[in-house]
């Protein structure tokens, strides 16, 4: 007994839910340890009395070896005398807990309740919603906090025996599973025609099977949404274009496995690893030659986003289907995703021609999230289901920092919530530009202060004035909260890209298509000399001009009556593309252009190359958010960069690059178009990569970052890599943390924070 010690152990992170416990009550008793675990407000305590050695291998394995939806932020132990404890056992909580204990994200069913639903013996043998504490459904469950059956939608349906007896058993990895259910005693299943049942259950599933085979549209209702899902062939996927009005805009796909994948793209070691992360995002991946059938998945498009199946009835319904299937957001443009049985119904009853639903409410709505491997490293396109509501670091905070509402920009939005702890970013919510997106921002916000238990007395948005995220802030601030701070747009960008990186300064690139400038004009080609509380802007784009405003926008070729001198050229591109009828409009355009009349100033990357895809003949005119610059990058990826020299200019003593002599100079660029694309690309990261390095260079500033949608595009982002890092500088770039507009309320948390005195 002289060799005993005790160890009283305290754990913060997420660790209620995701069974902590029981993985603790196994190892100590599998060391032969006594002791207990139990939950606490905030976390989990534990104490242990045996040999030492056995003691720090059970604490060893909590700090790197716990559960798969644990994340440990922080391990305490303090070592004191025996105190004669018998036995290891699992303790009520000494507190029913709350909002302050991080509720886990959702995740895809685990391999072991996987091979519960293929065993034919198993009690949860083809059942459509098993799940254990290691897999399913959270954050779009939960009511409120804390973490347990009552506060769920699963609520409305009490265990049977047999889950019961799992559910308060120590030793299975069902112990207080709050979404363990079964054919018995958990939500159904039915198939809908209609106002018609015609199949349950099993029989549901293998009816949308056959249906989908036939080629049919459905609506699937599944874990924190609803997808509308069609076979990938070309009669099947046209129906869905046309009956949702989405004419180019890519589909998402859905296939069983990495190897069927395979099969029409390329999946490398980085992107396999994203692919089969339990959190189970769509992945945008290079698609393979031969695979001609993508053209209208995702037309004129090098990439198509792939995602495995994550739902158990995901799985199921592969076992009727040959796949893949597209599986894309079940809403109209513009609207939110479809989450109800009478949303399906009545939204989309004319769009469907069958639904397969549950009766499990969907409490949270929340999107498939969307990721992309770029040179070598993950990037959020969309940061939703699987990471929210998981925090993130808040390094300007201090104690006593007041905790703060972050309402995000207006399009791609996210909100977020900060305090002195960390920040938590939502799911996404999308563009907050009509009614029922600006009502789910607001279902958004008050679920996520509701779980978080974080009350904010402050509130930040963009600088923008005629965002309605910005009226919501003054809206919030008339009924009590501190502010508006109004954050400028590629602040809160390098703000966001810092505070992942735990840096108080950087020079950074935020490139990107639009955000309001300080001075009115349309920035989004800046280079920053950003710290978490201000930046200054030194140098990026010249501005150039956008006649007609957003009509230069839907249609690129009018950017370059701004940017080319040559008229008639302009004016081919211009009838070419379809942005005017006659040479008379064209003339007229040029005008526009040259007297400023309706026509903004920008400084933007974005279009920057959108003119360039117009140039090149890559895209004629805008259907949706991005395609001219992805359609520019799909040919670049066919061309070689040629030698090209990046014309500088000058700007209110800032160093810029000379937009117009740029444009001129690849108009005039003896090569094939797709050579054009990639010497364009290559310029713009050359020429925003030499400004930056040489200002870090002269300020004494060690890192260079990258941010902003433009970082999406993986030969500029490569390009700009290896330009700071021939520099000798730090290169910091996104990862945790969307560098488009998603991750634009995190930026303003963290602004908003350090801004405080």
């Amino acid at each position: 007994m002289g060799d005993r010690t005790r160890a009283v152990v305290r754990v913060t992170g997420v660790v209620q839910g995701v069974g902590f416990r029981p993985f603790v009550y196994r190892r100590a008793d599998d060391t032969g340890l006594d002791g207990y675990v139990r939950n606490t407000g905030d976390g989990v305590d534990a104490v242990f009395e045996g040999p030492r050695g056995a003691v720090e291998s059970v604490i060893e394995a909590i700090r790197t070896d716990n559960p798969p939806l644990a994340r440990v932020e922080r391990v305490d132990v303090e070592w004191t005398e025996p105190a004669g404890v018998d036995g290891f056992e699992i303790r009520d909580s000494d507190s029913d807990g709350g909002a302050g204990v991080p509720v886990p994200p959702d995740t895809g069913v685990c391999e072991q309740c996987l091979a519960d639903i293929r065993g034919s013996d198993s009690q949860y043998h083809g059942y459509w919603a098993t799940a254990c504490v290691d897999c399913g459904p959270r954050f779009t469950v939960v009511r409120s906090v804390p973490y347990d059956r009552t506060r769920t939608a699963m609520a409305e349906f009490p265990m049977c025996g047999a889950c019961r007896e799992r559910y308060e058993t120590p030793t299975d990895r069902r112990y207080h599973a709050q979404t363990i259910a079964c054919q018995s005693c958990g939500p159904t299943l039915r198939f809908e025609d209609g106002d018609s049942v015609v199949a349950t259950e099993q029989d549901a599933i293998r009816h949308a099977g056959q249906r989908l085979a036939d080629g049919d549209l459905l609506a699937i209702r599944g874990i924190g949404g609803t997808h509308l899902v069609c076979d990938a062939t070309v009669p099947a996927v046209e129906k869905l274009r046309e009956r949702t009005r989405r004419p180019a805009k890519p589909f998402a796909l859905m296939a069983p496995s990495v190897d069927s994948i395979r099969s029409f793209a390329a999946v490398d070691d980085d992107a396999e690893t994203v692919l089969t992360d339990i959190r189970r995002p769509i992945v945008l991946l290079e698609r393979e030659s031969g695979a001609d059938w993508l053209d209208t998945v995702a037309p004129g498009l090098s990439t198509v986003g792939v995602m495995l199946p994550y739902a158990g009835v995901h799985h199921l319904l592969f076992d009727h289907v040959e796949g893949p299937l597209v599986m894309t957001s079940a809403n109209m443009p513009g609207e939110p995703m479809v989450t109800t049985v009478d949303g399906i119904r009545d939204t989309l009853g004319s769009v469907v021609d069958g639904a397969l639903v549950h009766d499990r409410d969907i409490v949270a709505r929340c999107d498939d999230s969307v990721v992309r491997v770029v040179d070598g490293d993950r990037r959020f396109l969309r940061r939703s289901r699987g990471w929210t509501p998981e925090a993130l670091p808040n390094p300007a905070a201090e104690d006593g920092t007041a905790p703060v509402l972050a309402v995000g920009p207006e399009r791609d939005a996210t909100v977020a919530v900060a305090d002195a702890d960390r920040v938590v970013l939502s799911q996404h919510v999308g563009d907050v530009d009509d009614p029922a997106t600006l009502a789910f921002h607001r279902e958004a916000v008050a679920h996520l202060t509701d779980l978080t238990g974080i009350d904010p007395s402050v509130v930040a948005c963009d600088m923008h004035p005629d965002f309605l995220t910005r009226a919501e802030a003054e809206r919030d601030a008339e009924d009590g909260l501190d502010g508006p701070v109004t954050v400028q747009h590629h602040h809160a960008h390098a703000a966001a890209l810092l505070a992942e990186h735990d840096r108080s300064r950087a020079v950074v690139v935020t490139a990107d298509g639009t955000g309001y400038g300080p001075d009115g004009t349309v920035w989004g080609g800046e280079v920053l000399d950003a710290t978490l509380a201000d930046f200054e802007r030194v140098g990026g784009l010249d501005s150039f001009p956008l006649p007609g405003g957003e009509a230069a926008v839907e249609h690129p070729a009018r950017t370059l009556a701004g940017l080319l001198a040559d008229a008639e050229t302009v004016g081919d591109r211009l009838l070419a593309t379809g942005a005017v009828e006659s040479r008379s409009e064209a003339r007229v355009v040029r005008q526009q252009a040259r007297q400023g009349v309706n026509t903004p100033e920008t400084s933007s990357a974005g279009r920057f190359l959108d003119g360039v895809a117009a140039l090149v003949g890559a895209c004629d005119r805008r259907r949706y958010e991005g395609e001219p610059a992805q359609r520019l990058e799909a040919l670049a990826r066919e061309g070689s960069v040629r030698e090209l020299s990046v014309p500088f200019g000058e700007c209110d003593g800032d160093r810029v690059v000379a937009t117009g002599e740029l444009l001129r100079a690849l108009d005039s660029l003896p090569a094939p178009p797709a050579d054009v694309a990639a010497t364009a690309q290559d310029a713009l990261a050359r020429g925003l990569g030499e400004i930056a390095v040489e200002t870090a260079n002269e300020r004494g500033v060690d890192a260079v970052g990258f941010t902003g949608g433009v970082a999406y595009n993986g030969a500029i982002s490569r390009r700009f890599r290896e330009l700071v890092e021939s520099a000798g500088l730090d290169v910091l770039s996104p990862d945790r943390v969307p560098p488009g507009d998603g991750g634009i309320a995190y930026g303003q948390a963290v602004v908003a924070t350090a801004r405080q005195d």
